[in-house]
């Protein structure tokens, strides 16, 4: 069987890499092709460095541009990869453009696809991600889910009981894998969170960041909370440039650069409390037992928010009130299959079929 895994932004790359080795290690032929949507070596090469896989075989270097601009050039250029490649199984990750630009293009020539977090809703149409989840649930030949929930969206969708396949979440896979080398970082102690009491805070997405009266309403909340304690933010390409357009004063709150996944897992793991906006980083946190304050509306990973872990705080005003009622949990309840053996159960799906 040969395998073709189709990613090309940063939260594509822990999903990635537990279905790479799980594959190889059962002696299956993988290709892995990288898009370029993210194309800054934090928020990419490092990325496969630490989490321990070889260099992508393919680099489309589509680069950034308007999503409309980004999915064309996508579908323009990964459509001779995969007909010279030919594979038994396009394999698509996540919510990116890429996965809905390589789902479109595979199942026109007739190539089969395997959606991996299939199921997975927000709810939320405003954002791309949803619009691109939805689209290639609908393509997709193979829907690997990563909780109970999404099977029963799917169901609800109308998708065939033969298609949907439940098979646990691989971004908890990698984190267990990685937990123990990115505590050797020494990361935290760099940027001063050893002391278990700092805010680690990441923001991204255009409903938190476009909006200027809005960042200056979540930068003066983050400053406030500076004031008191540690607040470290790793700052998006996406958000500096808002920032910086703003001219918003931070205050205290300390701005770092993207960092890698090794890094970032070990300022997680070292937090008092996450504020983010960000899908991946809601499952990470839950995993580790970190209290999650998640500045949305809506998530798609309510599971997050059963197992205690996640809270939304749409509103900045209260983000405060909800860091100081926050508390860490000593033995967090991972959801099913949320157990490290995600992968193993993608690749026997694949191989089954």
């Amino acid at each position: 069987m040969k395998i073709l895994h189709i990613v090309g932004a940063r939260p594509n790359f822990p999903k990635l890499a537990p279905v790479y080795r799980a594959a190889r290690a059962v002696g299956v032929s993988q290709v892995v092709v990288h898009t370029g949507q993210h194309y800054d070596d934090a928020m990419s090469d490092a990325f496969f460095r630490d989490l321990g896989i070889h260099a992508p075989d393919i680099n489309l270097g589509v680069g950034s541009a308007t999503h409309a601009i980004q999915t064309a050039r996508i579908m323009e250029r990964i459509e001779p990869v995969l007909l010279d490649e030919r594979p038994d199984w396009v394999v698509v990750y996540g919510d990116v453009n890429s996965t809905a630009a390589a789902a479109l293009v595979a199942v026109k020539i007739g190539q089969r696809v395997a959606h991996v977090e299939a199921g997975v809703r927000s709810h939320d149409r405003s954002m791309p991600e949803e619009i691109n989840r939805i689209v290639v649930d609908r393509l997709a030949d193979l829907l690997l889910t990563p909780s109970r929930t999404a099977d029963a969206t799917l169901r609800a969708e109308g998708e065939p009981e033969g298609e949907i396949v439940f098979v646990g979440n691989v971004m908890v896979d990698a984190l267990l894998y990685a937990v123990e080398r990115a505590r050797l970082t020494g990361f935290r102690h760099r940027v001063g969170a050893e002391a278990g009491r700092a805010v680690v805070v990441t923001l991204h997405r255009p409903s938190n960041v476009d909006d200027p009266a809005r960042l200056a309403r979540i930068v003066d909340a983050l400053r406030s909370l500076a004031e008191g304690r540690p607040v470290i933010f790793p700052v998006h390409p996406r958000t500096r440039a808002r920032l910086d357009a703003a001219r918003l004063d931070v205050g205290a709150v300390r701005l770092l650069p993207p960092v890698g996944y090794l890094d970032m897992l070990d300022l997680v793991d070292a937090a008092a409390v996450l504020v983010t906006d960000s899908g991946g980083l809601q499952v990470e946190s839950a995993a580790l037992g970190v209290p999650c304050l998640t500045m949305r509306d809506t998530t798609e990973w309510p599971e997050t928010i059963d197992c205690g872990a996640n809270r939304l705080v749409p509103e900045p005003a209260a983000l405060g009130a909800a860091v100081a009622a926050a508390r860490r949990l000593a033995h967090p309840a991972r959801p099913e299959g949320w157990d490290g053996m995600a992968a193993v159960r993608v690749v026997e799906s694949l191989r089954s079929r």
